[in-house]
């Protein structure tokens, strides 16, 4: 069998792995779940009224609304739900499992790859579910085509992706599981100093460069252009570029802490 073929099968095992994990012990991810389910209804049926008005000039009702921050709460549910990922890892090297496995006959870095594909895995069906709830009250996206669908899910994946390696490289090098979740939490927060909600150029002038150049903005505001056929503009290629280096960084810090000697 070759080296690749030996990967591929040692790092199918380990997702195997964690999806089992993930299965047997739901409430992990259900928990991270609940803030952007919150956030979703808690905008929609208490400041929704409100926030429309202020976005559409007095003239927006709440579905407007709606359709503004379904695409910023979508983006959200990935920060949040790979804060899960970032705790397994931190567990898996903090109880002894990753130096056992460092003595078995596997690919060494099946380990992450198993972490980062099941992350991803289950980003997406937690992005499916606040979706579907969107839908229930009320999200339409009827201008989309079916070619914009697709770029919308392949945006998601994508900056599922980067975050998860990020999320990885924050779990292997936190000391314990609570402070690997504490070191992801602006993976939530991020999306709360952004264009999810209302529009960077309504915030402080001082403020604006923070909202505007920051990963979670561009993406969000792509995702919304595909979904309801707003401007996209140069947002598209920032969030390609944002996508790409968070996965390169991410990359390089969770397999240089996963190949550090243990102490």
């Amino acid at each position: 069998m070759s080296a690749l073929s030996l990967a591929v099968r040692d790092s199918n095992t380990m997702l195997r792995r964690n999806l089992l994990h993930a299965w047997r012990y739901p409430s992990g991810t259900l928990n991270l779940l609940l803030t952007p389910i919150m956030m979703l209804l808690l905008f929609v049926y208490i400041f929704g009224d409100v926030m429309s008005a202020g976005i559409g000039g007095g003239s927006a009702d709440r579905s407007d609304y709606i359709a503004y921050i379904v695409p910023g709460l979508l983006l959200m549910t990935v920060g949040s739900t790979v804060i899960g990922a970032a705790v397994s890892v931190c567990v898996d090297m903090t109880e002894g499992l990753t130096a056992r496995f460092r003595t078995m006959a596997i690919y060494r870095g099946s380990l992450l790859v198993g972490h980062v594909i099941g992350g991803v895995l289950q980003c997406v069906m937690s992005v499916v579910l606040v979706g579907a709830i969107a839908v229930a009250i009320g999200f339409r996206s009827t201008d989309a085509t079916a070619l914009e669908w697709i770029a919308a899910f392949g945006l998601i994946t994508l900056f599922a992706l980067a975050l998860t390696w990020i999320a990885v490289g924050m779990g292997a090098a936190s000391p314990n599981p609570e402070a690997a979740g504490n070191m992801a939490m602006p993976l939530i927060l991020l999306p709360l100093i952004s264009s999810a909600f209302i529009p960077a150029e309504t915030m402080p002038g001082w403020f604006q460069p923070i909202a505007e150049y920051q990963p979670f903005t561009p993406a969000i505001e792509t995702l919304r252009g595909l979904l309801l056929g707003t401007e996209i503009g140069n947002n598209g290629w920032i969030a390609l570029a944002w996508c790409l280096a968070l996965t390169a960084l991410g990359y390089r810090w969770s397999t240089a802490q996963f190949n550090r000697d243990p102490k």
